[in-house]
């Protein structure tokens, strides 16, 4: 069941909250700028190299903000969106996804405090006992920022969605998703 929270404020002057219907074009922008085509070149987190095409679309948005066991926390600074993610409520764990910091702010330490709050979060108003993601597999640059922060690699793959163009068009062809789990305790 989905607890509605009011925006919480933190130290460093982000304000946390769940996304809204209203926030759907703004939270689509920011994951398309994180991953895909030139503007995400200015982070680390691109994919540009490996997928073309969209990231995601405002209907798959739209649908983890309206799902009951899931949320879109929005990061906001100064009132404009900055970084956002999503948790879902899976049992025993939580799922961490559509994760996205604006390519102009990675780097400075936003990310870590956004995936610190989520896995807050998601033992507080769950009290689930472990996170899991999902990370294509050749991302190694990835994966290794997500291990720092406590998340081991399982080996346990899925395919990668080939010809699902709501994915991205692979630019190889040797991408599939990789299970990372880590204890919250």
């Amino acid at each position: 069941m989905r607890s509605e929270r009011p925006p919480m404020e933190n130290a460093a002057g982000l304000t946390f909250r769940d996304a809204t219907d209203a926030d759907v074009d703004a939270l689509v922008a920011l994951i398309e700028s994180a991953y895909r085509g030139d503007a995400s070149r200015v982070g680390w987190t691109t994919e540009a190299d490996i997928l073309q095409g969209q990231r995601t679309d405002s209907e798959g948005v739209l649908h983890v903000i309206k799902a009951p066991d899931a949320r879109l926390l929005t990061v906001e600074r100064d009132g404009r969106v900055v970084a956002c993610c999503q948790l879902e409520h899976r049992g025993t764990h939580a799922y961490f996804g559509m994760f996205a910091v604006s390519p102009a702010l990675q780097g400075a330490g936003l990310g870590k405090t956004v995936i610190a709050e989520a896995e807050r979060r998601a033992r507080a108003d769950w009290g689930v006992t472990e996170m899991h993601m999902t990370v294509i597999s050749v991302r190694d640059d990835l994966i290794a920022w997500y291990e720092r922060r406590g998340y081991r690699r399982t080996g346990e793959m899925t395919p990668f969605p080939y010809g699902d163009e709501r994915f991205g068009i692979p630019q190889r062809d040797d991408l599939r998703f990789e299970l990372l789990v880590k204890p919250l305790v």
